[in-house]
């Protein structure tokens, strides 16, 4: 369901078309020079010649969505940005310097909500939104500050619900009446799953950090219920994303409480084996929920060592990675509190 890429350069210098404001005699000179602009100024960076003038290319697309806002040229602008978002997206996954990635991840994202005023119904951009708010918070800012926190992964909830929406799930069934979500739910297809996915991460997460609130736990049925389908139509979503998930559910609560080891300890195997066991949060979630859930400190010490000394090659993980060995670090720092 990806919005369709529109070159900027094949914007003819005459009438755009599904731009109200060429139609309107007395604003069409004026709108033909801003086509013609963007497209200049589009042109005046090209990729191929330096990786910085990508960031002086998504300031002029930048420039042009805010300045454009009546004008469909903005939603055109916003559109033809997508193979350098995409370009951006994976240079940050491929970041070893967490450092880097702390700082240059919100500015990304503002600038994804910014081409998203502009083309609001763009779904690509909206789940991109959702990853990137859920993984600068789990990476930055959660473990120092967990009410911000809850506030970000709300956010990226509500980027996921819109692509969610799309699919055929709206909030409204979401949150609405048993039977109206579960046949909503049942309706979803393997092109949903990655709304449904994120939809599902930021609604646990954000339910985490409020277990005093009833209302919140309430609520924690139907994330379960949208992860058990996401493990139906693809398992193999995000790395195993879904096992990851109910890892740490089953694995991170007593079992008078809902736990159960045996089916965390599945699920956290059956995630390492779909990655490849190159996805290192995994054995990290299986250490923090599992091993110390059941007390055992030998097995928690060794599997954060094993991750701290294991490298991966696979620079797609480069990032999830250093943060893995990131929260390895600080879990061994507690290891005498945690047990």
């Amino acid at each position: 369901m990806r919005q369709p890429v529109m070159p900027l350069m094949a914007v003819p210098k005459g009438e755009v078309p599904g731009c109200g404001h060429c139609r309107v005699l007395g604003k069409r000179a004026l709108c033909q020079r801003l086509h013609e602009d963007s497209a200049s100024m589009l042109a005046a960076f090209p990729l191929h010649k330096r990786g910085d003038r990508m960031l002086i290319r998504l300031g002029a697309i930048m420039s042009l969505v805010l300045l454009l806002p009546a004008c469909s040229t903005g939603q055109l602008v916003a559109r033809g940005a997508a193979p350098l978002i995409d370009n951006g997206v994976t240079a940050m996954n491929r970041e070893t310097d967490l450092g880097l990635a702390q700082a240059s991840m919100p500015a990304n994202l503002k600038m994804l909500e910014a081409l998203l005023i502009a083309d609001p119904g763009n779904v690509a951009y909206q789940l991109q939104a959702a990853m990137g708010f859920y993984g600068y918070t789990l990476a930055f800012v959660e473990s120092a500050n967990p009410v911000r926190a809850a506030g970000l992964y709300r956010r990226a909830r509500a980027h996921a619900l819109i692509a969610l929406g799309d699919a055929g799930m709206p909030d409204a069934v979401l949150t609405g009446s048993t039977a109206e979500f579960e046949r909503a739910l049942a309706a979803l297809k393997q092109d949903d799953v990655p709304a449904l996915f994120w939809t599902a991460s930021a609604w646990g997460k954000w339910i985490e950090l409020q277990l005093d609130d009833p209302a919140r736990l309430a609520e924690l049925p139907r994330v379960e219920a949208m992860m058990q389908r996401v493990l139906v139509l693809d398992e193999t979503y995000y790395y195993g994303g879904a096992h990851l998930f109910f890892g740490a559910y089953y694995g991170g609560r007593a079992p008078m409480f809902g736990g159960d080891f045996a089916r965390a300890a599945k699920h956290f195997d059956r995630a390492a084996e779909l990655n490849h066991q190159q996805l290192l949060l995994v054995e990290v979630y299986r250490a923090r929920y599992l091993l110390r859930q059941m007390g055992e400190r030998e097995a928690f010490h060794a599997a954060l060592t094993r991750v701290l000394e294991t490298s991966v090659a696979n620079p797609e993980l480069n990032l999830a990675n250093a943060v893995a060995k990131q929260e390895a670090a600080a879990l061994l720092a507690q290891e005498k509190d945690l047990f």
